[in-house]
C-alpha cells in the first residue's frame, strides 16, 4: 500500500475522531514530515481534513469521485487488486484499457473515468457519458475458448443487476444482449471487446456504464423515455464508490465460478432476471429483421428464436425491440 493511501485508510477508520500526527506516525512507520506532506496532498485531491493543534487531523469530508483509493477501501477483492488508473475527463475507457492490455496491463486493471467525451456503445453507437455516472473498464486474461467470450457479458450483466439490487433495492431485469433495466428503462449497459487468435484469447475488455447519479435530461430527446438513472429512479443520489465496490465484487465471483466450471449456475440467474425471454421480439441484425418468440439463450449467449414458420434460429448478436402481437396470428 502507498504511504499516502495508508496514511487515508487510518484517517478513515477514525473518521470523525481526531487523529495525532504522532499515532499516525508512529502506527505507518512515517516520519511527522512524510505525514504532513500526505495529508497536504490528500486536501489537493479534495478531502476535507481539519487539523487542530495538540489534537490532530480529523476526515470531514470525502471527494464526490471515483478514486483509485476510494475503490480499494475495503474492496475486499484479490482480482482487482492491482492498478487503477482514474480519469477526471478521457475520450473512453474501453479504448484506454484495449491500449494498456494489448502492452500487457495485467488481469484486473480498472480504468475509471468521471465523464466520457467519446463513450462507446454497441456496434461503434455513442454512449452518453456525463459526470456523475459510473464509467469504468477492466482488462481481463480469462483461459477460455474465443467462441466463450460471450459469457463474460452474461457474468457482467448478473453482476451489476446483482450489485444494484443490493446497494439501492430496486428490482433490475437485463435484456439481451447488454442492457440491465429498470422498469423497462435502460439503467446501464455492457460493452465487451476482445484480442484473440484462433483458439485463444489474449484479452477481454469489459466496459460497463451506470447512469448513477444524472438526471434524464442531460441524455438527448430521443432517449429520455427509453433511458432511466438510479437519481431518478430512487429519488435520491447513491453512493457511486460502495456501488462500484460491489460491483467488483459480484463481478469476481461469477468470474471464479466460470474460471471453476460454474457456468451454469451464473446462465441460470441471468435467465431468471432476463426480461426478453417469453417474449415476441424482432431483432435488427446485420443480415436483416428477425421476429420469433425468444425461448432460451445457449451456453455461447446466443439467443434461440420460435420463428413464425417454426423454425428454431439462434442470434448471437442484435438490436431487440419487444412488440404486442396477437400469438394466433403467427402460430
Amino acid at each position: 500500500m502507498f504511504s499516502k493511501e495508508a496514511v487515508l485508510f487510518f484517517l478513515k477508520d477514525k473518521r470523525g475522531d481526531f487523529v495525532s500526527g504522532e499515532d499516525i506516525s508512529r502506527s505507518l512507520s512515517l516520519s511527522r514530515t512524510a505525514v504532513w506532506k500526505h495529508i497536504q496532498s490528500l486536501k489537493d485531491d479534495g478531502y476535507v481534513i481539519e487539523g487542530v493543534p495538540k489534537r490532530g487531523y480529523r476526515l470531514i469530508k470525502l471527494p464526490d469521485k471515483l478514486l483509485p483509493s476510494e475503490i480499494r477501501y475495503k474492496l475486499k477483492t484479490t482480482l482487482f487488486d492491482k492498478k487503477i488508473y482514474h480519469f477526471d475527463e478521457t475520450g473512453s475507457t474501453n479504448k484506454m484499457a484495449k491500449g494498456e492490455a494489448a502492452k500487457g496491463a495485467p488481469e484486473g486493471t480498472l480504468f475509471v473515468a468521471e465523464k466520457q467525451v467519446k463513450g462507446k456503445g454497441r456496434l461503434g453507437r455513442e454512449w452518453v457519458s456525463p459526470s456523475g455516472g459510473i464509467w469504468f473498464s477492466m482488462v481481463l486474461r480469462p483461459k477460455i475458448s474465443p467462441i466463450d467470450a460471450s459469457k463474460i457479458t452474461i457474468l457482467a450483466g448478473v453482476a451489476v443487476a446483482k450489485a444494484i439490487e443490493v446497494e439501492t433495492g430496486l428490482k433490475v431485469q437485463l435484456k439481451w444482449p447488454n442492457d440491465v433495466l429498470i422498469k423497462g428503462r435502460k439503467v446501464a449497459g455492457i460493452l465487451t471487446e476482445m484480442s484473440a487468435e484462433a483458439d485463444k484469447i489474449n484479452f477481454v475488455v469489459v466496459g460497463l456504464g451506470i447512469n448513477a447519479n444524472l438526471d434524464v435530461n442531460v441524455f438527448p430527446e430521443e432517449l429520455q423515455d427509453k433511458v432511466t438513472t438510479l437519481k431518478e429512479a430512487l429519488g435520491v443520489e447513491v453512493d457511486r464508490v460502495a456501488l462500484l465496490r460491489v460491483i467488483l465484487r459480484e463481478f469476481e465471483k461469477v468470474y471464479f465460478d466460470l474460471k471453476e466450471g460454474g457456468f451454469e449456475k451464473v446462465l441460470s440467474e441471468w435467465k431468471n432476471l432476463c426480461e426478453t425471454l417469453g417474449k415476441h421480439i424482432k431483432i435488427s441484425t446485420l443480415e436483416g429483421e428477425i421476429e420469433g418468440e425468444a425461448f432460451d439463450v445457449d451456453q455461447h449467449g446466443g439467443l434461440l428464436l420460435k420463428l413464425p414458420s417454426g423454425e428454431i434460429r439462434m442470434v448471437y448478436s442484435g438490436d431487440v425491440t419487444q412488440f404486442e402481437i396477437n400469438e394466433k396470428e403467427i402460430f
